[in-house]
């Protein structure tokens, strides 16, 4: 069942994705060649105690960081560890959620490390265009299919595929709630658009095939043909004027 938000508690949604554009600001800029993504976990956690807000992945499901941060040919869901040290050239992925006095925020972005060369490039480029242009179709009236056939179509454009095994989603009073909000779809399926929606939507797109694997860790979700992947993310409510994205 789809739960539509008042405007009193998208205001609510919003406080807490403050939180988290202000944590994912400071990621960004501390990202860099030699640091391991365990660094990044801590001061997302620092912040979090900062702000008097909770990590919403800590724990849930059983994921044993806040944060999670996936390297190169990793999708998403990568475990931040001592072990594992940025390098010079990697594509990092942030992905990074809040619960902040009941409500949830959501959001990840792609950093390049280093000068970046044409292909990683076209990738994050991609995928940040797939959702602009996601978001853009998030408008009352229109179908939920028509925001998930944009992102395909805006990354098919550029040669690549967007994963299928993992998808956006409802947000609200909780982390994931209804509706699914897939990167591929029928433009004429999916449910109508309301005031009221709010919806986390997260292209994740790949170099090569859309198809992923799983690693021991249980978590770690990567390309199966290990070619790159890049993944952006926002949490936007649809509104009488249009999409507002609450994690800008």
């Amino acid at each position: 069942m789809i739960y539509y938000k008042s405007e009193l508690e998208i205001e609510k949604i919003r406080d807490a994705c403050k939180i988290v554009r202000e944590v994912l600001n400071v990621l960004y800029d501390k990202i860099e060649e030699g640091l391991p993504t365990i660094e990044l976990d801590k001061e997302a956690e620092k912040l979090c105690k900062k702000y008097k807000a909770r990590p919403a992945f800590k724990g849930y499901g059983g994921f044993p960081k806040s944060v999670c941060v996936s390297l190169n040919e990793e999708v998403v869901h990568g475990i931040p560890s001592s072990k594992k040290i940025i390098k010079k050239g990697d594509l990092v992925k942030i992905d990074f959620g809040v619960e902040y006095k009941g409500f949830y925020g959501d959001a990840a972005f792609t950093k390049i490390v280093g000068k970046p060369n044409k292909k990683k490039l076209k990738l994050v480029k991609a995928t940040k265009e797939a959702l602009d242009n996601a978001i853009n179709q998030a408008v009352i009236g229109n179908r939920l299919g028509k925001l998930s056939d944009t992102v395909e179509k805006t990354v098919k454009k550029y040669g690549f595929s967007v994963v299928r095994k993992f998808v956006g989603h409802g947000i609200g009073r909780n982390l994931h709630e209804e509706p699914q909000v897939p990167n591929f779809g029928d433009p004429n399926n999916g449910v109508i658009i309301k005031k009221g929606l709010v919806i986390a939507i997260e292209p994740m797109v790949n170099e090569g095939t859309f198809e992923v694997d799983i690693l021991k860790d249980g978590w770690t979700a990567v390309t199966r043909d290990r070619k790159l992947s890049a993944h952006f993310e926002h949490t936007v409510a649809v509104t009488d004027n249009g999409p507002d994205i609450l994690t800008l």
